[in-house]
């Protein structure tokens, strides 16, 4: 039997994790004193490795302070989440779609920009982590595009290229996959358009998770 992958992104794929990210990088900005990023502009980056994405978001800002936000960002956002205050919640049908999923015999695995601690916060938080087999985070690759987790997850995996799909809301998501070699699906329930996953190399967007699971088969 072939052994396929799907490969999903976390924050705008899985659950939507805007409100925690934005709420810590405005926090963290303000405490070093800077001009808080404009939130349409911060939930645009999410997905990419922090410190990909405070490079974007403060690009007249040296190297030291670009650390110093990166220390604040992680400590303020590690407080909301053991402080109960962090809000992730699954998109409706997701539990069912990895559910489905995984009784079909799928490998599942995430690729994302969070923290290893931070995904495997989120998916025990919503009962998940027994479904996922492989779990690629910003802790041991480059940012998105680059194809590191995907090819890690291949290899952890034991999935040939062609039977593995990415699946995720952003253009970095798919870029990440046609990098890669595998098959990029996105979704349009998260934080980049349809236009802009379909120029980024998707060969299609998913509309629901029914639908996602209609493009898997």
């Amino acid at each position: 039997m072939t052994r396929r992958l799907a490969l999903f992104d976390c924050d705008g794929t899985l659950v939507d994790g805007q409100a925690g990210v934005v709420n810590a990088m405005e926090a963290s900005f303000t405490e070093l004193g800077l001009p808080a990023p404009d939130r349409h502009q911060v939930r645009r980056i999410v997905g990419l490795s922090l410190p990909q994405a405070i490079r974007l978001l403060a690009p007249d800002t040296n190297e030291a302070i670009r650390a110093e936000l990166d220390a604040a960002y992680r400590r303020i956002f590690r407080a909301a989440r053991e402080s109960g205050q962090l809000v992730e919640p699954l998109y409706d049908g997701i539990a069912e779609l990895v559910g489905d999923l995984a009784a079909e015999s799928w490998v599942l695995g995430v690729a994302t920009g969070k923290s290893q601690r931070g995904l495997e916060h989120c998916l025990a938080t919503h009962g998940l982590t027994a479904h996922f087999a492989t779990l690629q985070t910003a802790d041991h690759h480059p940012s998105k595009p680059h194809p590191s987790m995907v090819e890690t997850a291949l290899t952890e995996t034991g999935v040939e290229a062609r039977h593995c799909t990415m699946i995720g809301d952003t253009q970095f998501d798919m870029a990440m996959a046609v990098n890669a070699g595998v098959r990029a699906i996105g979704v349009d329930w998260g934080y980049h358009t349809v236009e802009e996953l379909l120029e980024a190399g998707a060969e299609a967007v998913a509309t629901s998770p029914a639908h996602l699971k209609e493009l898997l088969q």
